[in-house]
């Protein structure tokens, strides 16, 4: 529909150009003298020479006299002499009264309207030069706007997904073209997560079994542990067997701790690659996470930090996610440069957390005490807190009185 608009726009543009054309003909031929009336001019001063009020006004003209004096003009802008009227391309015509001779000079209009009308013609077309620029300029937004950024939208949307964020939803529009499209990955992403959340309850029940079975092992290994250690004492002539006893349930103690961590060392697996990245790129990721339009306006000062862009967009959707499900409130942030970090405040206004908590929540599986009734688990800091040592950056967490703030120290390069 909008592409029909800019053809009719710049199909009218096109036929008013084409009749401006016309016009500016069509008034460069009306411009030339008319031999009729010059000839009017010419018998009626030869028949009533004495008489001016008879004088037709058809053209600006003056008469003089063989010796050049200037015997009678109708208008200021007349020529004065016959030298004049030559620089000016005037028309000059032999005048015969009374048998004396004259000059007639009829002013040469023909130059100066030709000049107006190519002025009106040349600023025509520069309005509807801008006309079509405009529409052109339009019909760009409206391209951009419709089919551009939704694509660029579905394109961090994917680097988003890849990265596995799936908390952060796509903003759609269905009255766009793609509104459909855009509502079908935002569907896809919605069964990720829940895809997610069932592995991650997976998880947790196969790492509360381990836990449970851990200790169900260790409780008889100790027993076992215990009376070897005391048979051996007891018993010098079966001290090697018990001995050997107490070693083994040591190795059945290793295989169970070692059982039961295997589950978290799988977070050490995720690459960070860091690199030089300009500042304002913080600001694009921080606008990203906070897709709620919860954070007041912010000025990111100019530097190159040092960052893995992917892992910064999740410490900062970490961040944001854990504001929006935990306080619900309005987010202040900050920026400044101190000493070699660029320092990010987040702050929100929600409820204080114990400040027995704080120094735990940077570890893994550790929550606040009084959010035990919302869903998490108790990973996002800690993974954040390891990227930005990744990125030789650091993460601190302050209970604000009210609210709770992150501070996000990123290396300046």
């Amino acid at each position: 529909m909008k592409k029909r608009y800019l053809f009719i726009v710049l199909a009218i543009t096109l036929i008013v150009e084409v009749i401006l054309t016309i016009i500016f003909v069509i008034n460069i031929n009306s411009t030339k003298n008319d031999t009729v009336k010059i000839n009017e001019i010419v018998h009626t001063i030869e028949n009533n020479y004495d008489n001016t009020d008879k004088y037709p006004n058809y053209y600006n003209y003056s008469i003089i006299d063989n010796d050049g004096k200037l015997l009678y003009r109708n208008s200021e802008h007349t020529s004065l002499s016959l030298n004049e009227a030559i620089r000016n391309g005037d028309l000059i015509i032999d005048l015969s009264i009374d048998g004396s001779n004259y000059k007639l000079l009829i002013e040469n209009t023909y130059v100066k309207q030709i000049s107006n009308f190519k002025i009106a013609f040349i600023i025509s077309l520069i309005i509807i030069s801008l006309v079509q620029i405009l529409s052109f300029i339009l019909y760009y937004i409206y391209l951009h706007l419709s089919i551009i950024k939704p694509f660029d939208d579905m394109k961090d949307f994917a680097s988003r997904v890849a990265g596995g964020n799936l908390d952060i939803p796509l903003t759609m529009d269905k009255g766009q073209n793609f509104g459909a499209f855009t509502e079908s990955f935002d569907i896809m992403r919605n069964e990720l997560k829940k895809a997610k959340i069932a592995e991650m309850e997976a998880e947790k029940s196969k790492r509360e079994l381990v836990a449970r079975l851990s200790h169900d092992i260790k409780t008889p290994v100790s027993s076992i542990k215990s009376i070897s250690e005391v048979g051996a004492i007891k018993s010098e002539s079966d001290k090697e067997r018990f001995d050997m006893i107490n070693k083994k349930a040591d190795q059945i103690n290793t295989l169970v701790n070692n059982l039961f961590t295997i589950t978290i060392e799988e977070l050490d697996e995720l690459s960070i690659n860091p690199i030089e990245i300009p500042s304002y790129v913080v600001s694009e990721l921080i606008k990203n996470s906070d897709y709620l339009n919860r954070g007041n306006k912010f000025i990111i000062p100019e530097c190159n930090i040092y960052a893995d862009r992917l892992r910064l967009q999740q410490v900062f959707d970490n961040v944001f996610a854990n504001s929006y499900k935990y306080a619900n409130t309005d987010i202040e942030i900050n920026a400044n440069i101190e000493n070699d970090f660029l320092i990010i405040s987040i702050k929100d206004f929600g409820d204080s957390i114990s400040d027995n908590d704080i120094p735990l929540l940077l570890e893994k599986y550790k929550r606040g005490s009084n959010i035990k009734e919302k869903e998490g688990s108790g990973l996002g800091l800690y993974i954040s807190k390891r990227f930005m040592d990744a990125m030789n950056g650091n993460i601190e967490i302050i209970n604000d009185h009210p609210g709770f703030k992150v501070l996000l120290y990123l290396r300046i390069i």
